[in-house]
């Protein structure tokens, strides 16, 4: 399924990773059961807090905000690759979208599933691209998960009880010094 309208990548972009924000105004009357959606969002396996099993693989982070005294709704995101495949994977999550779906069932405009286009074109119109957009480190969300996978393996090593004698090769310093710091 091709998801873009226009072959353009809306939002701002900083190496290989992208900003994404969506506004919604929530139905009149339906702030409580937007934010009960959103709870129940929260409480699913990959997005509780302290999981990092989220559906969608490429993303860095992502946020609903209610505001306005809960008569609107902005979910901002950023994540890796093209707009095309983020797209791709947000409409093929299976139990995410059922989830996403709950909650723009409270907002205006939203006219639901299944009709995947009448949802590329809903999200499509309410994207907003930051005006500004920065990033406090570098890398994919893979690569990050590999770093995380190697120090912890470098860890390892350095409790091994014979690592010692290995660790004194000169080649290993850079490693022992960023290990100290």
């Amino acid at each position: 399924m091709t998801t873009s309208t226009s072959g353009a990548q809306p939002g701002l972009s900083v190496g290989p990773t992208s900003e994404f924000s969506l506004l919604f105004r929530v139905k009149p009357g339906e702030g409580a059961a937007v934010g009960t959606a959103l709870q129940h969002l929260q409480e699913t396996p990959g997005y509780r807090p302290g999981d990092y099993g989220i559906t969608i693989q490429t993303i860095h982070e992502a946020r609903f905000v209610l505001f306005d005294d809960d008569t609107r709704l902005a979910f901002i995101t950023s994540f890796d690759g093209p707009w095309d495949v983020y797209m791709e994977d947000f409409f093929t999550s299976g139990p995410t979208l059922a989830l996403f779906d709950a909650i723009f069932s409270h907002v205006e405009g939203y006219t639901g599933l299944p009709d995947l286009a009448a949802v590329v074109a809903f999200v499509s119109q309410s994207e907003v691209g930051a005006a500004a957009y920065a990033r406090n480190y570098p890398g994919t969300v893979k690569e990050i998960k590999k770093a995380q996978r190697v120090n912890a393996a470098f860890e390892q090593v350095l409790d091994h009880p014979q690592a010692a004698e290995a660790l004194q090769h000169p080649a290993l310093q850079p490693l022992l010094n960023e290990a100290s710091s």
